[in-house]
């Protein structure tokens, strides 16, 4: 799958799974909504529940701002699996901004309510995939 075809199958994806890794090493996966332009992936604490807004993913990428996403189809048939990957820097930012439009055009759910917390920009260096058959 060459980068460009990793990306696209990545941003029409509903679902990534963002790996962080905490300052002692630990990882972290978690599943989020995303959006993304051109080589630029955006997430944000939104208002599903949580047990707090300072949330694991943000302190480690404060930490160490090196990050993975991973989006995957599956199928029964197995020629029709795939999956897309996302290697980049991430950074937290303010809430608001351009970036949370872009989340409310991909996501109904933000458009009554669109995400009022912090907001995390990565700058991806690296697509890949696979697709079988």
């Amino acid at each position: 799958m060459t980068p460009e075809e990793a990306r696209d199958r990545f941003a029409a994806a509903r679902v990534a799974r963002l790996a962080t890794v905490s300052a002692e090493g630990t990882p972290h996966l978690v599943p989020v909504t995303f959006a993304v332009r051109g080589d630029t992936v955006v997430f944000a604490v939104d208002h599903k529940p949580k047990s707090t807004t300072a949330l694991r993913r943000l302190r480690n990428i404060a930490a160490n701002p090196a990050v993975c996403f991973l989006a995957d189809g599956y199928a029964e048939d197995w020629s029709r699996l795939w999956w897309a990957r996302a290697d980049g820097v991430a950074r937290v930012e303010p809430p608001g901004g351009e970036p949370v439009s872009w989340l409310v055009a991909k996501y109904e759910q933000y458009v009554a309510r669109p995400p009022e917390h912090a907001v995390v920009v990565t700058d991806v260096h690296r697509w890949s995939g696979w697709a079988g058959g």
